[in-house]
């Protein structure tokens, strides 16, 4: 029951700290405009980018991706302060790669789904990032940003990359976690909110109407 608590406990820290939409408070408090106004609207790194130029997109960017790696700091200090020995004992009924796992769709879910921005958001790439670099460790979100950037640059289209990597989630998931069937169902869940985050780059992209990098501006 302790275990159980704890994990529930550990989603919604993570998922508060996951909501903190710091693309619309840089947006408001170091350039006077609401993000979600320009462009796609979205609060996240690309828009912030195309908006707000390349400082304020980065800062964006490197606040999101903190908060991935501090909710996996929150699965460690969780884990080891409530599961019998750190979740790491043979048996124990919620192990320390279901932690990580419940971190990471706990941040994913609060940046997409931000209560304080009437449960919207982001689409979650800068978040999961972060959180994978705790989750999967430094191979598995190595792998992931290769293939992030490979079709990114092969294709020039930002989204098909995010997409790409998103959807490999639940594949390293089972390679990562293999036997940790919850691990892998909430890794698997959370790669695939940030798919469904994308749905409308989706429609764009069969539409082939999809904007590449180094498009101008449509007025």
């Amino acid at each position: 029951m302790q275990d159980a608590l704890g994990a529930a406990g550990l989603f919604v820290a993570a998922f508060l700290l996951g909501s903190i939409p710091f693309g619309l408070i840089i947006s408001k408090v170091f350039y006077h405009t609401d993000l979600r106004e320009h462009g796609s609207g979205n609060i996240g790194t690309t828009n912030a980018i195309r908006t707000m130029g390349k400082v304020g997109g980065y800062a964006v960017f490197v606040l999101d991706f903190g908060k991935g790696l501090l909710s996996g700091l929150l699965a460690w200090w969780f884990s080891w302060n409530i599961l019998p020995s750190g979740g790491l004992a043979p048996g124990v009924l919620v192990s320390y790669d279901t932690m990580l796992a419940v971190a990471f769709l706990g941040c994913v879910w609060g940046h997409v789904f931000s209560p304080w921005l009437k449960f919207k958001g982001g689409k979650g790439i800068a978040v999961a990032v972060g959180c994978l670099f705790v989750t999967f460790g430094w191979v598995g979100a190595g792998l992931e940003l290769l293939i992030f950037i490979v079709l990114v640059v092969a294709t020039k289209r930002v989204s098909i990359g995010s997409i790409a990597a998103a959807a490999a989630c639940p594949f390293f998931a089972l390679y990562f976690f293999w036997g940790d069937w919850a691990a892998v169902a909430f890794c698997a869940v959370a790669g695939l909110t940030v798919v469904w985050a994308h749905r409308e780059n989706i429609k764009r992209l069969r539409a082939g109407t999809e904007s590449r990098i180094g498009d101008r501006k449509r007025a």
